[in-house]
């Protein structure tokens, strides 16, 4: 993996030692402080280029275009809100997406599947073990954001979520969000209402890098990409791990985020 990760700056190949538990200590430390850490250029630029060669033709030709009105929760009722309660606004996401049965023999796999790569995640997120994502589908999607295009406010089903940038956009694309808007035990209806409606001052915003591996807490933080502007297309990865072995999507978000079934 030395051709595609920088493992002098990010040694995730050498467990144990001091440099490795003094990155996982790190990590953890921009967890608790900003609920995300980032390894910026984690990737080598060649990676980086080889990445996308494989990615640009499979996106060109058999992506599906994902474009939804939504709310926040990315589902159709909420039981203990009003149909027209704030906090249920509509909004739209577009972009475009390559699923990790289309791309089978490619550097993002080979990254997810790395078990040295695991192993560092489950550390620094404290976790015991973490899996892959049994789903054919979803374990690994890159998606391409294109002119005009953006992904909208929601929450993530899981825990924590892990990206890795490939291409930047010529503008846009940022990575917007509010940190812990709410709790498992408190919904904050009200909370997420005003931020629907842009009246939340603690949105904050960050502009990754390509080769940028970012990991946040995204099950109680509320996030969105910013619009892309241009003909560079933002693409990203997003690797999907748990804590129990075997998750696999409903056939229904299936549908809803590829078109399709495994």
């Amino acid at each position: 993996m030395r051709h595609i990760l920088d493992l002098d700056r990010y040694p995730l190949d050498r467990p144990g030692t001091p440099a490795w538990e003094a990155l996982v200590s790190r990590c953890r430390a921009d967890l608790a402080r900003d609920g995300m850490f980032n390894l910026v250029g984690l990737v080598r630029p060649d990676a980086l280029a080889q990445a996308i060669a494989e990615i640009h033709p499979v996106m060109e030709t058999l992506s599906f275009t994902h474009r939804r009105r939504h709310n926040i929760y990315f589902r159709k009722e909420i039981p203990e809100l009003a149909a027209d309660h704030p906090a249920l606004a509509l909004c739209e996401t577009v972009n475009h997406t390559v699923c990790a049965d289309q791309i089978t023999q490619s550097i993002p796999l080979w990254i997810y599947e790395w078990s040295p790569f695991i192993s560092f995640l489950a550390a620094a997120m404290g976790k015991e073990a973490l899996f892959p994502a049994r789903d054919a589908l979803a374990r690994v999607n890159v998606m391409a954001y294109r002119d005009g295009e953006a992904l909208n406010w929601h929450f993530d089903r899981s825990e924590f979520t892990t990206t890795l940038l490939f291409q930047a956009p010529d503008e846009g694309g940022e990575f917007i969000y509010r940190t812990d808007l709410r709790s498992d035990s408190n919904p904050n209806y009200d909370g997420v209402a005003r931020l629907l409606r842009g009246e939340d001052p603690d949105v904050k915003m960050l502009t990754l890098s390509p080769g940028t591996l970012n990991v946040f807490r995204g099950k109680n933080t509320a996030h969105k990409v910013g619009t892309v502007k241009g003909a560079r297309e933002r693409i990203i990865a997003v690797f999907s791990f748990f804590d129990r072995p075997g998750v696999v999507f409903s056939r229904e978000d299936q549908m809803g985020f590829y078109g399709r079934t495994a």
